[in-house]
């Protein structure tokens, strides 16, 4: 299902970007893959709470690959443009929402800030084909694909993961989707109250 929203599941993804910036020198580069991002609320709410925490100068060197198996060929379009209906944005911060929007059409559409949407870019992508869209990340997020996986294609996606994410890298995902017993000894669980790992 591809309808989701802006700051959905915000405590985890809060709790990532504090993992993430724990482990780095102001300013170095962030990398970070977005496995099935749909629309894009979820790579854009992550960047949006990456900029509140590192400052505008930082946020230059985050690079966020989104991607998608969109299969209706409109959610490039739709990331690449920025531009969401209200009732997508109604559950961000107010303050976040005035800083980075700005009113698009008479129609409720509003355009999200040049800034953001330059840390972004959108790749289509089958994950089942197990081919990495790239390596080297400091993060993964992939919370609402895998749950619609069998659980050997969970498993078959996640070591996949496990290869391109830095050594001490971050693999979020579904909070309703336990780490498959198989890759325990890969994936180390950092937080008590969501699904954050650490690649070992």
């Amino acid at each position: 299902m591809a309808f989701t929203f802006f700051f959905r599941d915000r405590h985890t993804l809060e709790q990532l970007a504090d993992k993430i910036i724990s482990n780095k020198k102001e300013g170095d580069p962030i990398k970070l893959w977005d496995a099935g991002c749909a629309m894009g609320p979820e790579p854009y709410t992550f960047a949006l709470i990456l900029r509140e925490k590192i400052g505008k100068d930082w946020f230059k060197n985050v690079k966020i690959i989104a991607t998608d198996i969109d299969e209706n060929n409109t959610f490039h379009k739709i990331i690449e443009s920025g531009i969401y209906p209200l009732n997508e944005l109604e559950r961000m911060p107010e303050d976040i929402f005035k800083k980075y929007f700005m009113k698009y059409d008479d129609k409720n559409h509003y355009i999200l800030s040049e800034e953001i949407k330059k840390s972004l870019v959108f790749y289509k992508q089958d994950l089942l084909e197990l081919v990495p869209i790239d390596s080297n990340f400091d993060a993964i997020i992939c919370k609402n694909v895998l749950l619609h996986f069998t659980q050997s294609q969970r498993i078959d996606v996640l070591k996949m993961f496990y290869t391109v994410l830095k050594l001490g890298g971050y693999l979020a995902t579904e909070q309703t989707q336990p780490m498959p017993d198989e890759l325990i000894s890969k994936y180390e669980k950092v937080v008590s109250n969501a699904n954050i790992y650490i690649r070992n």
